[in-house]
C-alpha cells in the first residue's frame, strides 16, 4: 500500500511539473511595428477644421487684355518681308514686317516738294529783308515772307511727324514695329499680302504673358458660392501634374444669354511661361460650408468591406483598427462625421501593410 501511494505522489507531481513534455497552446506573441516598418509610415495628427466645398469649372487660358497691343498697318500695299513668327519674342521697336505701300512713296514726294518749298521760302525772306534795308521794298514784303517760311516750315514738320508715326524707310517702305515688349500671341499676315489701304484687321498680336487670366464660366446655381479673393487652382491638359495657383479677382456680373452663366476671372502668376493663351484648364474653386468636423488625411482612410477604418497610432506596440464615418473628402482632406477625436493620431501611409498585419 505504501508503495502504491508513493507511485501515485510521484505521478501526480510529474503532471504538475510537466515532466518535460511542451504545453498544449503558447502564448500568441504581441504585435510590434519593427525599426524598418517604423521608417516606412507616416503619422499625422488629427485635428478640427472648417467644412469646405469646391466647384469645378472648365476656363480658357487669356492674355491680359492691359497687356495686349493689337498691330494694324497705318497704310495699304504688298508685303515684301516678314520678321518675326507666332510666338516669338520682340523687342519695342523690333521690326515686325515691311510694306511697300504707293502712299508711302507719295509721302516721300510730299516731304520733298515740302522741303523745296521751304528753301525758296528762306530765299525769298532773305532778299526782302536786304530790299527792305535799301528801301526798295515796304516791310509788309518781309511780313509776307516769313508767314510764307513759317507754313513751309510747319508743312515740313508735319511730314516728318507723320513719316516717324509711319516708320517709313527708304525705297518707299513702311515698316510695322513692336510697339512694346512681348509675345507674338497672333499673326494674320504672310509675304506677298496685298494689304487695302482701308484694311481693317490687325496684322500682329503682341502680349506680355508673365501675367495671365483664366476666364472660367459659373452655373447660375452656383453664382452665390462664388466671390472676388477665393483661391482656386488650376491645371491643364499640357501640365497634368502641375497645380497653379491663383485668386479670383473679377465677377462678370452678366449672365451669358445662352448659357446662363457667369464668368469669373482669375489672375495667375505665369513667370514660368508655361501657360499660354487659348490653352484649356480646369479651375477649381474652394469655399467654405460652414461648421466644422474633425479631419484626418484622405490617404489614412482604409476602405474594407463597404467600411471604412483609419489606423490609430498609440505607440509601435499599441495601434487601433478604428471604423469611422466620412462624410466627404476634398483634395487631400477627409471629414470625419464620427469614429475619431481630435489630438489623436492617425497612420497616413503605408497604413494598409499595418492593418493586414493586425487583421489577417
Amino acid at each position: 500500500m505504501k508503495t502504491s501511494s508513493v507511485t501515485l505522489l510521484i505521478g501526480y507531481a510529474c503532471v504538475l511539473a510537466g515532466c518535460g513534455t511542451k504545453p498544449v497552446q503558447e502564448e500568441q506573441k504581441a504585435f510590434r511595428l519593427s525599426d524598418t516598418m517604423m521608417n516606412r509610415i507616416q503619422i499625422d495628427s488629427v485635428q478640427t477644421q472648417p467644412v469646405r466645398s469646391e466647384l469645378t469649372l472648365v476656363g480658357k487660358i487669356m492674355a491680359d487684355e492691359s497687356r495686349v497691343i493689337k498691330v494694324f498697318p497705318l497704310v495699304g500695299g504688298d508685303v515684301e518681308a516678314v520678321e518675326v513668327e507666332l510666338g516669338d519674342f520682340v523687342r519695342k521697336g523690333q521690326t515686325l514686317a515691311s510694306i511697300r505701300s504707293g502712299e508711302v512713296a507719295d509721302l516721300e514726294r510730299q516731304r520733298i516738294q515740302a522741303q523745296s518749298e521751304l528753301l525758296v521760302a528762306e530765299k525769298n525772306l532773305r532778299v526782302a529783308q536786304d530790299l527792305f534795308e535799301t528801301k526798295l521794298t515796304s516791310q509788309r514784303e518781309v511780313v509776307a515772307a516769313q508767314k510764307e517760311v513759317e507754313k513751309a516750315q510747319a508743312e515740313t514738320k508735319r511730314i516728318q511727324e507723320v513719316s516717324r508715326i509711319y516708320g517709313i524707310g527708304k525705297a518707299s517702305m513702311y515698316t510695322v514695329k513692336a510697339p512694346i515688349d512681348g509675345y507674338v500671341i497672333e499673326k494674320n499676315v504672310n509675304r506677298g499680302t496685298q494689304l487695302r489701304s482701308d484694311n481693317a484687321d490687325n496684322l500682329f498680336t503682341i502680349g506680355q504673358i508673365s501675367e495671365v487670366w483664366v476666364l472660367a464660366n459659373v452655373n447660375e446655381g452656383d453664382i452665390g458660392q462664388v466671390r472676388t479673393g477665393m483661391d482656386a487652382s488650376i491645371q491643364t491638359l499640357s501640365y497634368p501634374n502641375d497645380v497653379f495657383n491663383g485668386k479670383v479677382d473679377k465677377l462678370y456680373t452678366v449672365l451669358d444669354p445662352g448659357t446662363k452663366a457667369m464668368t469669373v476671372r482669375i489672375r495667375l502668376d505665369n513667370r514660368s511661361l508655361k501657360l499660354k493663351p487659348e490653352m484649356h484648364a480646369t479651375v477649381t474653386l474652394r469655399y467654405e460650408d460652414g461648421g466644422k468636423l474633425t479631419t484626418v488625411p484622405a490617404n489614412s482612410v482604409i476602405f474594407e468591406r463597404s467600411k471604412q477604418y483609419v489606423m490609430v497610432f498609440r505607440s509601435r506596440s499599441d495601434i487601433e483598427t478604428r471604423e469611422v464615418t466620412v462624410l466627404k473628402s476634398l483634395g487631400d482632406v477627409a471629414y470625419i462625421r464620427n469614429g475619431i477625436k481630435p489630438g489623436e493620431k492617425v497612420i497616413s501611409k503605408n497604413q494598409l501593410l499595418v492593418f493586414n498585419a493586425l487583421n489577417n
